[in-house]
């Protein structure tokens, strides 16, 4: 026994020295870093933990990112040196160790971004102190490629759907040379096309053997990764045994389209189909001329008669809503509270044969933009919805009736309206506003009455295709007087252009 305790002995005193000896050290560490503040080295500065758009893709939809740092910040060394490279103008809020960058506009396309922070200092406990100083943070986003598609009217492109990345300047086919496109709409993720196409040699009448389809194009997120995501795989969508298709929109989430369908053998049937994914084709009972999805994915506005009317995505649905006095809807205002449309003026003897251009919202305001002898072909709204951007045509004085077509900007809150090009014709013109909206894109087509065409692509009219033209409308920039529109015409031949969302 005498043994075993004299061999602990010196085991004790040996931890009990040790114990006191860390005790002391950790007492003069923590004594040293308050004497000599954060000149001793022995803290490190603060760190952001988590950039939200690392090297992620952003689109229009994506409006703010999160900076997270480690510790509590000092917010306005931070938001003083905070540098974003190209600029993107945008307002700063926090939430404890979290800044939220909420950027005025969408982020412009085809660019890379770079997120740098230095020199911002911690939020130190005690006021008479200095917080330690950040380590240097840089990161860095890229926004989608700037790209659109069209249908091609030229050589092995002729009836085909056309891809062109004007970013990357690589142009790609993606459907097969035996179909020929007449319809289409881009998925919002921008990986597939909903289309439209009849076989070829069918001439005149591929305008009622249309069936539908969707392709991929070879984009991931807006940039294109041929290993994950190859172009051109298609897939059937909808047949055309039993029922013509005509006219079809897809949803702004991509989950649902809806369709105008005749059966052939009875055209008086007619009506509206909603075709979700994963379910077969519905019958909404649903009669009417020219429609839209809304951008809630909910309802459908159809032109019903003098009115638009405005019902649920369900067969046989009461309205939820009826606007009498509007013809025409344009276009919807991305977040779905607002709209263009146009009063023909039918009910109104001192205005009959003139058009008025309307702003209507969902509080009941209904504001006259224009009124014109002209037609009002088409406008869409900016991505902020705070702008129309509008094709319109001006009433020439002289014996013969002659129309001359032009673009122009509403304001929508003040009113004022900026013409921004003339152009010399307006035939089936389709524009399509940049996701960005920082360019507009229209075609010009060319058409024949030549019946020696008449395999050639053919319009809604019925008229042969023999050629079109793509151009770019650059808007002027905001504030700057001296900035003018800019057209260009693109190196693309076709029509029905749209921009890659």
């Amino acid at each position: 026994m005498m043994n075993k305790l004299t061999l602990q002995e010196p085991i004790d005193k040996l931890s009990v020295l040790l114990i006191g000896g860390f005790s002391v050290l950790i007492a003069g560490l923590i004594m040293g870093d308050k004497l000599c503040g954060n000149n001793c080295g022995f803290r490190k500065g603060p760190e952001v933990e988590d950039f939200s758009w690392k090297n992620e893709i952003v689109d229009s939809k994506d409006r703010a990112f999160i900076l997270t740092f480690d510790r509590p910040m000092d917010k306005a060394t931070v938001e003083k040196n905070l540098v974003i490279d190209p600029p993107l103008p945008g307002k700063v809020s926090w939430a404890g160790r979290r800044l939220a960058y909420t950027i005025n506009t969408p982020v412009p396309y085809g660019q890379t971004y770079q997120v740098q922070l230095r020199d911002a200092t911690e939020r130190f406990r005690e006021n008479s102190q200095q917080g330690q100083v950040m380590e240097p943070f840089v990161g860095t986003f890229q926004s989608r490629d700037r790209a659109l598609a069209y249908i091609g009217t030229q050589g092995e492109e002729q009836g085909r759907l056309v891809f062109y990345n004007i970013t990357q300047q690589h142009k790609k086919m993606l459907t097969p040379p035996d179909l020929v496109v007449m319809n289409f709409e881009f998925y919002p993720q921008g990986d597939r096309i909903l289309f439209s196409a009849y076989e070829k040699g069918l001439g005149i009448d591929g305008l009622r053997q249309l069936k539908l389809y969707t392709v991929t194009t070879g984009v991931n997120n807006g940039v294109e990764d041929s290993k994950n995501n190859s172009a051109g795989k298609m897939e059937d969508i909808l047949d055309n045994e039993t029922y013509q298709n005509n006219q079809f929109d897809l949803s702004a989430d991509g989950e649902t389209i809806v369709i105008q369908r005749v059966n052939r053998e009875n055209p008086a049937d007619f009506d509206l189909w909603i075709v979700k994914k994963g379910e077969k084709p519905e019958r909404l009972k649903i009669t009417g001329g020219d429609f839209q999805i809304t951008p809630d994915n909910q309802a459908l506005a159809v032109a019903r008669g003098e009115g638009i009317g405005i019902l649920p995505l369900e067969p046989e649905a009461d309205p939820l809503n009826f606007l009498p006095k509007f013809g025409q809807l344009l276009d919807f205002s991305p977040t779905g509270n607002s709209a263009a449309m146009v009063d023909f003026n039918t009910d109104n003897a001192n205005l009959r044969y003139t058009r008025s251009l309307f702003y209507v919202n969902n509080q009941g305001i209904q504001k006259e933009l224009l009124n014109t002898q002209g037609s009002i072909i088409d406008c869409q709204f900016t991505p902020t919805g705070n702008q129309l951007y509008c094709l319109l045509t001006e009433l020439l004085e002289g014996d013969e009736y002659r129309e001359q077509p032009y673009f122009a900007k509403f304001d929508i809150k003040t009113g004022e309206v900026t013409p921004l090009a003339k152009l010399s014709d307006y035939q089936d013109i389709k524009i399509s506003l940049a996701p960005d909206g920082l360019a507009l894109l229209f075609d010009q087509v060319l058409t024949s009455d030549d019946p020696s065409l008449e395999d050639n692509l053919t319009n809604n009219s019925g008229q042969a295709i023999v050629g079109g033209k793509l151009w770019l409308l650059i808007p002027p920039i905001n504030n700057n007087p001296n900035s003018k529109a800019d057209l260009k015409e693109l190196p693309l031949v076709g029509f029905r252009p749209q921009w890659l969302p």
